[in-house]
């Protein structure tokens, strides 16, 4: 996803930016370059470090707590280290530096990543900001992301949504409190876009074994109680929506892998807060039985309503 987002921001930035880009693919890089090289200048760079003693402004869309502490802890490669340099050489180069990142990642490490940055000697001249998105490989692609940030300084918030804005929807950007809110109002929002993939992939396949028109019976669920973001932008059911996940072999969409993983992530969640929870350990069970699966394994979370229909009643 972060492919497309950085070549929507370069879209969207005028000439006077440089965009620098890194990633552990050589061969992105060189894609990248190519399919940016009429919207302004791009750089690449080498580490998270680079990233903030040259811009004002970094942007991080990781894939997990490992990566996220590798490039903003890292003394020698990171972020924090890079911050923290830039301030002994030159005083006014480390000045009101943002960093952003958008990944879904544990709230405990996002915290981490906070606390590290206000204890750093660049405290005063560094924000962070976690600002996870939702829309998937699709809304990265079309700029139609909705972004979730937090921050404890609120005041820049206006420059963070500038930015976003070149990837996701301007009225789809949200202020949702201090560090760390953004991420949990994205596990929330994953925790029910998961269990809803389950659910409106079970109710589809009861329409399909008894034999209904399910293009049909789509239309007047998306009319009715029962419509959901599942059944209206990215149906389950190969052939009834176009250019979707399912349409295409299930491939190019939100792995189901990750998608178990967000699940989990709210479950965890709410054991943390001590809410009472129902359908996460059944949904949690069904993906896990899907993903030993090879003939599901690696595909969009929606290839549930193929495990469901191909599956016999229990």
């Amino acid at each position: 996803m972060g492919y497309p987002m950085a070549l929507n921001l370069r879209k969207g930035l005028d000439d006077s930016h440089t965009v620098l880009i890194c990633d552990v693919s050589s061969d992105a890089l060189t894609r990248f370059q190519h399919d940016a090289k009429n919207h302004g200048p791009v750089d690449i760079i080498k580490s998270g470090y680079e990233a903030i003693q040259r811009a004002d402004t970094v942007i991080t869309m990781l894939p997990d707590s490992n990566a996220v502490k590798k490039v903003y802890l890292d003394p020698t490669s990171g972020i924090l280290a890079g911050a923290e340099s830039a301030l002994k050489s030159d005083d006014s180069k480390a000045a009101g530096k943002l960093t952003m990142e958008c990944g879904t990642i544990e709230t405990s490490t996002i915290l981490e990543v906070a606390k590290a940055t206000s204890e750093s000697p660049a405290s005063s001249h560094l924000t962070f900001v976690d600002a996870p998105v939702s829309g998937g490989p699709m809304g990265a692609q079309d700029g139609t992301l909705a972004f979730m940030a937090g921050m404890n300084n609120k005041d820049v918030y206006p420059r963070v949504k500038g930015y976003l804005s070149h990837m996701g929807k301007p009225d789809a950007i949200f202020l949702c409190g201090d560090i760390g809110a953004g991420t949990a109002f994205k596990v929330i929002n994953n925790y029910l876009s998961a269990i809803t993939s389950l659910a409106a992939s079970e109710a589809l396949n009861i329409g399909t074994k008894m034999g209904l028109d399910v293009s049909l019976l789509t239309d007047v669920i998306n009319v009715s109680g029962g419509q959901c973001w599942v059944t209206s932008k990215s149906n389950p059911v190969p052939g009834i929506q176009a250019n979707v996940p399912s349409s295409r072999d299930y491939e190019g969409g939100f792995r189901i892998e990750l998608c178990r993983k967000v699940l989990g992530m709210g479950s965890e969640l709410a054991e943390m807060v001590g809410a009472r929870t129902i359908l996460d350990k059944p949904t949690l069970q069904a993906f896990d039985e899907a993903m030993g699966d090879e003939r599901y394994k690696g595909k969009d979370a929606r290839v549930v309503y193929k495990w469901l229909n191909e599956s016999e009643r229990k």
